[in-house]
């Protein structure tokens, strides 16, 4: 049996990996000229180790060291919003591990086949009988599977008339600042705007800041700092540590909710399938769940009945992370004073029960 994975990120890679272990014939179809992740940090979360040590790679990664889930929300003063019981997480849900992007990737890579790698090929077209048009002609599998991002070939190739990404109103920026002391893994909100900082395992701190903008806006560093220039310490020194050309930016797409993840010999996962807002940190989590129990159900149950057990798997959950991190971050973005002012003096109030809410699901699942 053989799989065509058009792309090769995350959860590409790790779907690439799945079948390969399980004696599929795997091609992996990327666009760039080579396997790398341009990006920043990235937190992968009790669900997203869980599925990578169902790959095998799960302690690999744990081994460069284990980081705390975030230790809560603060104002741009400096006042606790949400104080997380972090000892407490990680005793209910397990491990959390932040790596740079690009060390994922490889780590991935490295359980391909090289052969099984195709950089430089451009899909262009996919059809659903499992016919995949590229740039170097044509090639055929028993099943493809569309791995390839939020504005996917693949998804637009099989449900052209389905609307495609959604832009949620804020921009996003990740850049990697040189060693600096900080208080754990913190995100901190303002008016329409919000920053976050998490600690990697050799000192560097992975920064991430939003901000509401009109699509297609871009801001340089000069001005980031100009920006969040009075908000609590360690902010300000973070940003002025950091170089211009580290910073990435990115407008926040969703994508609305698709009716299906599967048709004919094909499916999609990752981005492709459920881009969703990065507030809850779960993208990539959800991608490499996709791409264990797509192998699964597929190798387990035979080929049609799998990837219908797919769809009933992960389209409910990952369609419920989607509107769980919509919620999660739409008080961030209010504009108006008066009710960040309110948000401020009522979220110190409320029990952490209400804040597992949103947590629990994610964290939870198992193959």
């Amino acid at each position: 049996m053989k799989v065509i994975i058009v792309g090769g990120g995350i959860g590409g890679l790790a779907t690439a990996v799945a079948f390969h272990q399980r004696g599929w014939q795997v091609e992996v179809l990327e666009r760039a000229a080579e396997f790398t992740e341009v990006g920043a940090g990235l937190t992968i979360q009790p669900n997203g180790l869980r599925a990578l040590d169902a790959l095998g790679l799960g302690e690999r990664l744990r081994a460069g060291g284990l980081a705390d889930p975030l230790a809560g929300i603060r104002s741009r003063r400096g006042d606790w919003l949400i104080r997380n019981d972090v000892a407490n997480l990680k005793r209910r849900f397990g491990s959390w591990v932040t790596v740079h992007r690009a060390a994922l990737v490889d780590l991935l890579r490295a359980a391909v086949p090289a052969e099984a790698l195709r950089p430089g090929t451009d899909v262009q077209h996919v059809q659903p009988d499992g016919v995949v048009h590229h740039s170097d002609g044509a090639s055929t599998a028993d099943l493809v599977v569309g791995a390839d991002g939020v504005h996917s070939v693949t998804r637009r190739s099989l449900w052209p008339d389905l609307p495609g990404p959604r832009y949620v109103g804020y921009t996003t920026w990740r850049l990697i600042a040189p060693p600096h002391p900080v208080e754990g893994s913190v995100e901190t909100w303002g008016r329409g705007e919000r920053f976050g900082h998490v600690p990697m395992p050799d000192g560097r701190i992975y920064c991430y800041l939003m901000a509401n903008a009109p699509a297609g806006s871009r801001v340089g560093l000069d001005e980031l700092r100009e920006r969040f220039a009075r908000w609590h310490r360690p902010i300000p020194a973070l940003l002025d540590s950091a170089h211009e050309e580290a910073v990435l930016q990115h407008d926040t797409h969703e994508l609305p909710m698709l009716p299906t993840y599967v048709s004919g010999n094909v499916a999609v996962l990752g981005d492709a399938a459920h881009a969703m807002t990065p507030n809850l940190g779960q993208g990539a989590c959800q991608a490499l769940e996709d791409a264990v129990t797509l192998a699964h159900t597929v190798d387990t149950l035979g080929l049609h009945a799998g990837l219908h057990a797919y769809d009933r798997a992960r389209r409910p959950r990952t369609q419920l992370i989607v509107r769980r991190s919509r919620q999660a971050g739409a008080a961030a973005h209010w504009a108006s004073t008066s009710l960040t002012t309110l948000r401020d003096a009522v979220l110190p109030l409320l029990p952490n029960r209400f804040f597992d809410r949103s947590l629990t699901p994610a964290y939870t699942w198992t193959i």
